[in-house]
């Protein structure tokens, strides 16, 4: 049974990876993992309800409930006017630049990374072209930026959630000890940027006047009475996340009430709203679980498991920060995490655990191909006409990924040197 096990954990991580690569169209990872799991159970090596308890709902039920929340304030255009306004008095590239970094990683930290860039990419494009520039270069720093921004955020990616719920790691603790990360590497990227792309982003008086053109060009149409509901529970559920130590009640929870709130503040449109949710993702995450459950199960992988020894010092957190650059370009960050996952849990160590996700994340910056919201970027940005080259993105994204996961590495350590950690 071990051998079906790995067979059908390789089938299904080989086809995981094929999806990052440029010329392969037809294998969706949701199907891939789906039908992993649903091997794992077909050849006996889970029962179906063994299958069932390898699944970890509260990952599940935390990106469901605050994938709601998003769809509410998403669809009510509050992050499209808080770009408008910051976009709009950027009065030359570099100002816009530094607005487009901060915007998105911002916004990644309160939304999931995904839903920002799906919704700043089209208005990032108008900003640029308003300026008489080539939108590539702030293209490249809005994705960069939304993998760094969602660094310190619970909520801010997928592989966040799953660190967070298995190690236990209270939400204001993770912020707390990720956030000095976040901004670093912010200003790393900015600098990056800029000097890659120097030619391209010399400023000329042409695009500083028609930036003051910006405003009105990004603003929306306001639409009769503007729904406070969403904004209102989207403060309420990241306030809650906040304080759950002293509640008491669990983050999966708290998001699936934020999530429950906006369906019933909007009954009659509540349809609208659920079709927003991406329910592929949930299916992709269920079924990665049952597949690491049934090689979980397997004498083979409890021995590797108890053969890595981690300590919570340097060489831990380098050899975490090693692997997940290197795994993570060939499966993703997400599947990367869920594998590691059983590999961190046993060494019993915050450190470690805040290692993963710091590296899982910035792991996805070196190429184009790295992370999901990079693809989304240029996916979306292709409709507008813009096209963000493989070549192109990593000429940035190899310098910021290199510098960017030396500094998670040292801070990381330095906080655990000091005992801050």
């Amino acid at each position: 049974m071990a051998i079906v096990a790995l067979v059908i954990f390789a089938a299904t991580y080989v086809a995981i990876a094929l999806t990052r690569l440029p010329f392969v169209k037809r294998v969706s990872r949701p199907a891939a993992a789906f039908a992993g799991a649903v091997a794992m159970v077909a050849f006996g090596v889970l029962s179906f309800d063994e299958a069932i308890g390898a699944v970890d709902w509260g990952t599940i039920g935390l990106l469901l409930g605050m994938m709601v929340v998003v769809a509410g304030l998403s669809r009510d255009g509050y992050l499209e006017r808080a770009a408008s306004l910051t976009f709009g008095k950027a009065r030359g590239p570099l100002t816009l630049l530094v607005a487009v970094v901060v915007v998105t990683g911002v916004a990644s930290a309160v939304l999931v990374n995904d839903t920002a860039v799906l919704v700043l990419t089209p208005l990032v494009v108008v900003a640029a072209r308003a300026m008489r520039l080539s939108p590539v270069p702030f293209l490249i720093a809005e994705a960069m930026a939304s993998n760094i921004g969602s660094v310190p955020s619970v909520v801010g990616n997928p592989q966040n959630v799953i660190v967070a719920l298995q190690s236990g790691i209270a939400f204001e603790r993770f912020a707390l000890h990720l956030l000095p990360v976040t901004e670093a590497s912010g200003m790393v990227l900015v600098a990056v940027i800029w000097w890659v792309f120097r030619k391209q982003l010399r400023p000329t008086e042409s695009s500083t006047e028609s930036a003051q053109e910006q405003t009105t060009a990004l603003t929306p149409s306001k639409r009769g009475l503007q729904p406070y509901a969403s904004p209102v529970v989207t403060v309420g559920v990241i306030a809650a996340f906040a304080t759950s130590t002293w509640s008491g009640v669990g983050l999966p929870v708290i998001a699936l009430i934020g999530g429950a709130v906006i369906l019933l503040v909007n009954l009659p449109s509540a349809d609208g709203l659920l079709k927003r949710v991406d329910w592929s993702l949930l299916l992709f995450f269920a079924g990665l679980f049952v597949v690491m459950g049934g090689i979980i199960q397997q004498e083979f992988f409890t021995d590797f498991v108890e053969s890595v020894r981690l300590g919570p010092d340097a060489a831990g957190v380098g050899w975490v920060h090693g692997t997940a650059l290197v795994l993570s370009q060939v499966v993703s960050n997400v599947p990367f995490t869920v594998m590691m996952a059983p590999v961190v849990a046993p060494q019993g160590s915050d450190l470690l655990w805040l290692s993963l996700a710091s590296a899982a994340t910035l792991a996805g910056n070196l190429t184009l191909m790295g992370a999901v919201a990079n693809l989304i970027v240029a996916q979306v940005a292709e409709k507008d006409g813009v096209h963000i080259g493989f070549r192109e993105f990593a000429k940035a994204g190899v310098i910021v990924t290199v510098a960017t996961m030396a500094m998670s590495w040292g801070l990381l350590v330095l906080q655990a040197e000091t005992g801050w950690l």
